[in-house]
């Protein structure tokens, strides 16, 4: 069995720098439940803080920076929580996914959760398996080819003690 590591990287993107993470609970639903969002990979929190400061700059009809908070991650204490890693885009994450985008009120019970990300074209087709036109199974079969990036949820208050705040950067466009 391959040794964990101990201390990850993770990013997350927002239009503020954020010392101490907490659950964000929003209008609709998320991939996996209302949490605190990050990923792994720099660009993808880079787009997403450009996406979220435009959206909070039109919400509050002032300009927001774009703002990449990055964390200490550790990963060693996880062994202490409930946590739910889905490797690979299939049906059993597909079914997770569409339960927590369509039910506010899912709670799926664990403290951290990882796997790859829903984005547009994913998320496209998670709204087409929603709406009763495509099939879970086809769904699943159309994804196989989409290179999709990865997201750690931390769901609970419990999960957010194993981040630790390393610093912020601004992100002015995408290179």
């Amino acid at each position: 069995m391959a040794r964990r590591r101990q201390q990850m990287i993770v990013y997350h993107g927002s239009s503020t720098k954020i010392e101490k993470p907490k659950i964000i609970i929003q209008e609709k639903g998320r991939d996996f439940g209302f949490g605190f969002y990050t990923t792994t990979v720099k660009k993808q929190a880079e787009r997403w803080a450009l996406r979220t400061a435009r959206l909070d700059s039109l919400k509050s009809k002032t300009r927001k920076d774009a703002i990449v908070n990055i964390y200490y991650f550790d990963e060693k204490q996880t062994e202490l929580l409930n946590t739910k890693e889905f490797t690979n885009s299939d049906l059993e994450w597909l079914e997770f996914i569409v339960h927590c985008r369509s039910n506010l009120s899912y709670n799926h019970n664990f403290d951290i959760v990882s796997g790859k990300i829903a984005d547009d074209r994913v998320g496209e087709t998670i709204e087409y398996v929603l709406a009763g036109v495509m099939r879970k199974e086809d769904a699943v079969e159309r994804l196989r080819f989409e290179k999709i990036n990865n997201q750690i949820c931390f769901c609970t208050e419990n999960s957010l003690k194993l981040l630790s705040f390393k610093e912020s950067y601004t992100v002015h466009s995408m290179n």
